[in-house]
């Protein structure tokens, strides 16, 4: 998880902008849109996108920067959790 392009991404889009990012992501395999380069392969651009669109969704919910990605770290852990 590259938490540096998470709060970067969260902290210059909206939740739409990002999930336009996705959609590109999807169909074109990159996201176009300017500034909402990610590195790695499809999958990793999408989890970082994913990861960020949720962090944004959290700091407009009122939580600050750090909150929200402790809070998506627990969600993350609380998932691999009911995996096992």
């Amino acid at each position: 998880m590259n938490i540096k392009e998470i709060k970067e991404l969260a902290k210059r889009f909206t939740p739409e902008e990002i999930e336009l990012c996705i959609n590109q992501t999807l169909k074109i395999g990159k996201p176009t849109l300017k500034g909402c380069e990610v590195s790695g392969d499809i999958i990793e651009i999408l989890n970082t996108l994913a990861k960020a669109e949720t962090v944004r969704e959290l700091m407009e919910q009122g939580m600050t920067e750090v909150e929200a990605i402790r809070e998506l770290a627990r969600r993350i852990r609380k998932i691999q959790g009911a995996e096992k």
